[in-house]
C-alpha cells in the first residue's frame, strides 16, 4: 500500500489556504498603480489626491478590530473566517468593475457635473476596493494562524502567504505593463484599465471559490440547544426565533440581537486596545515606521517615475508629449514594482529556512536596513536604472515585514503567560505561591491578593521569577485587569492590530505627502521622506522583542 506524502499533502493546502491571497493582491496592486494617476486626471491637485487616498485607510482602520474580534467569536457551519472573507470580497468586485467607468458613469448620471462626481464615485470605489480587500486579506491571515497554529508550520505558511502575496503583486504589476489596447476584446471592454480590471475581478472570483474547499472547523457544534418554534425549526428563521412568534418579526429579532451583540462587545474591544501588550505595542510601532518606508515608495513611484524622472505632464492633453512622457514613466514603474514583486516571490521561497538560520531579529532588522540603502541611492540618482534596481531591492524587505511580524504574533499567542503577563500579577503570584508553602493543609489562603481564581497555565512555574515586560501601556495595572486582558486576546483581534499598523502606514504618508512635495516643488521629496522614516524604522526594529531572552532588555 503506498503512503501519501505528509509533506507533499500540507504543501497543498498551504498554497489552498493562500490561493485567495493570490488573487486578491493582485486586484490591490493594480488599483494602487491605477488610482493615482486617475485622481490626477480627475482634475485633484497633489495634496487633495494624497488626502483622498487616506480615506479607504481610516475607514480599514476602523472596522478593522470590530471585524476581528467579531470574527473570533463568530458562530457558524462555515466557521469564523470564511464568512467575513466571502462578504468583503464582494467589495473588491464592485471596486474593480467601477474604477475604470467612473466617467462614463458620471456623465450618465450627472451630465451638468460630471467631472466633480468622476471624483466622488472614484473615491468610493477606491473605498470599496481597498476597505474590502485589506479586511479580507487580514481574515485569511486569521484563518492561516488557526489551521497552522505551531510554530514551524505557522513560519512556513507565512511565507507560502508571502510569496502568494508577491505573486499576485507581479500579476497585478505585470497586466498594466502590458499594452492591451490594439486587442479587439480590450476595446470592446471599454479600453486598458476596463480589461486589466475584467481580466483580474474573474481570477479572483475563482481564487474565492477555492476557499470553499478549505476544511475550517465548525463553530456552532458545541453551542447549546434551544427551544425554538416547531414550525420554522429548520429553517434560518427558526434557529433564530426562540419563541411562538409572527415569521416577519424573526428578521428584526435577529438584527435586534446581533446589533446588541455588536454593541456589548464595544468596551472589550476598547480595553483591548487600550491595554496593549508591551511586546505587541513595539511590533506595531516597528511595523509602522517600516511599512510606511515602503508605502511612501509603493503608493507614488508612478508619479515619481513619471514626473521626476521622465518629467512628464500628467494633466496635459492626451496626444501631448508631455503626457505620453507620463504614461512612459508609469509603464516603467510598472515594470519597476514587478520586479519587487518578483525579488519578494523569491525572498519568500528562502525565507524560512533564512529565519530558522540567522534569527528573527537578523532577519528582520536586515530588512529594515535593505529599506534604507534603496530609499537612500534613489533620493540621490537621476539613472531610471537604477531607481529601478532599487526599487527592487525593496521587494526584500516587503517579505521581511509581511512574514517575520505574524510569526512573531503567533510566537506571543502561544506562550501568552511570558509574553503578556505584567510584573504585578507575576509578584502576586509569587506571593500566592509562598502563601501555599506555609499554610499547613496545602490549600491557599482565602483572601490572598491577587487573581485567586486564575487556574494556572501549564508550564508558568518553569517561566516565574522571569521578568517581563509590562502588560498595560498605559500603566493601569489595577487589580484583576492585569490578569484577564491577555486570556481575552484573541488571533484575530491582534492581527487586525498588526494590519493597523499597515494601515497606519497608509494614512500617514497619504495625509502629509503631498504637502511635503508642494512646499519642496519636487517629487524627489517622496524618496527623500522614504529614506528619513526608514531610519525612523531601523531603530525600532531594534527594540522589538524577539524571544524570552529580549524580555530582561
Amino acid at each position: 500500500m503506498k503512503l501519501e506524502n505528509p509533506l507533499r499533502g500540507q504543501m497543498c493546502r498551504l498554497l489552498l489556504v493562500n490561493m485567495l491571497t493570490f488573487g486578491l493582491e493582485a486586484c490591490l496592486s493594480a488599483g494602487t498603480l491605477y488610482i493615482p494617476p486617475l485622481l490626477l486626471q480627475a482634475g485633484l491637485e497633489e495634496h487633495t489626491m494624497t488626502m483622498a487616498l487616506a480615506v479607504s485607510p481610516v475607514l480599514t482602520l476602523v472596522i478593522l478590530p470590530m471585524l476581528g474580534s467579531a470574527s473570533d467569536s463568530w458562530k457558524s457551519r462555515y466557521g469564523r473566517r470564511r464568512p467575513f472573507i466571502w462578504v468583503l470580497c464582494l467589495g473588491v468586485f464592485w471596486g474593480m468593475q467601477i474604477i475604470p467607468h467612473t466617467w462614463q458613469l458620471a456623465t450618465l448620471l450627472f451630465p451638468h457635473y460630471p467631472r466633480w462626481f468622476e471624483g466622488v464615485l472614484l473615491a468610493g470605489a477606491v473605498c470599496l476596493l481597498d476597505v474590502g480587500g485589506q479586511a479580507a486579506l487580514t481574515m485569511v491571515m486569521a484563518l492561516v494562524s488557526d489551521l497552522f497554529p505551531k510554530e514551524e508550520e505557522n513560519r512556513r505558511a507565512f511565507a507560502i502567504n508571502s510569496m502568494m502575496t508577491s505573486l499576485g503583486g507581479c500579476l497585478g504589476f505585470l497586466l498594466p505593463a502590458v499594452d492591451w489596447s490594439h486587442y479587439a476584446i480590450a476595446t470592446y471592454l471599454g479600453g486598458q484599465k476596463a480589461f486589466v480590471c475584467v481580466i483580474l475581478t474573474t481570477f479572483c472570483f475563482l481564487c474565492l471559490i477555492t476557499t470553499i474547499f478549505i476544511k475550517e472547523e465548525s463553530t456552532i457544534k458545541d453551542e447549546p440547544k434551544k427551544i425554538v418554534c416547531r414550525r420554522y425549526s429548520n429553517t434560518w428563521k427558526g434557529r433564530n426565533c426562540p419563541n411562538e412568534i409572527l415569521p416577519g418579526h424573526c428578521c428584526l429579532i435577529t438584527l435586534r440581537r446581533y446589533t446588541l451583540s455588536g454593541l456589548s462587545a464595544l468596551p472589550r474591544m476598547y480595553k483591548s486596545v487600550t491595554h496593549v501588550p508591551a511586546v505587541i505595542w513595539r511590533l506595531c510601532v516597528a511595523e509602522t515606521f517600516n511599512w510606511t518606508a515602503i508605502m511612501i515608495v509603493f503608493l507614488f513611484f508612478g508619479d515619481y517615475m513619471g514626473e521626476g524622472l521622465y518629467k512628464g505632464e500628467p494633466k496635459a492633453d492626451p496626444q501631448s508629449e508631455g503626457k505620453q512622457l507620463f504614461d512612459e514613466g508609469v509603464r516603467m514603474a510598472s515594470v519597476g514594482l514587478l520586479l519587487q514583486s518578483a525579488v519578494s516571490v523569491l525572498s519568500s521561497v528562502i525565507m524560512d529556512c533564512w529565519i530558522t538560520l540567522l534569527g528573527s531579529r537578523v532577519v528582520y532588522v536586515s530588512g529594515a536596513a535593505v529599506a534604507v540603502l534603496a530609499t537612500l541611492v534613489a533620493s540621490f540618482t537621476n539613472s531610471v536604472t537604477t531607481v529601478v534596481i532599487m526599487v527592487a531591492l525593496t521587494g526584500y524587505s516587503m517579505c521581511v515585514f509581511n512574514v517575520v511580524p505574524r510569526t512573531l504574533l503567533c510566537l506571543y499567542h502561544s506562550q501568552k503567560q511570558v509574553f503578556f503577563t505584567s510584573p504585578t500579577s507575576k509578584s502576586q503570584q509569587l506571593s500566592e505561591r509562598g502563601d501555599n508553602k506555609l499554610t499547613s493543609n496545602g490549600q491557599a489562603p482565602l483572601n490572598s491578593p491577587g487573581c485567586t481564581t486564575r487556574q494556572p497555565f501549564p508550564g508558568t512555574e518553569s517561566s516565574i521569577g522571569s521578568p517581563h515586560v509590562s502588560l498595560m501601556v498605559d500603566g493601569g495595572d489595577k487589580g484583576n485587569e492585569d490578569c484577564l486582558p491577555h486570556l481575552q486576546r484573541g488571533m484575530g483581534f491582534d492581527m487586525a492590530l498588526l494590519d493597523g499598523a499597515y494601515l497606519l502606514s497608509q494614512i500617514l504618508p497619504a495625509m502629509s505627502i503631498g504637502f511635503i512635495v508642494e512646499m519642496a516643488k519636487s517629487v524627489r521629496a517622496y524618496m527623500a521622506t522614504a529614506c528619513f522614516v526608514s531610519v525612523l524604522a531601523f531603530f525600532c526594529s531594534t527594540r522589538v522583542i524577539y524571544n524570552r531572552e529580549d524580555l530582561h532588555c
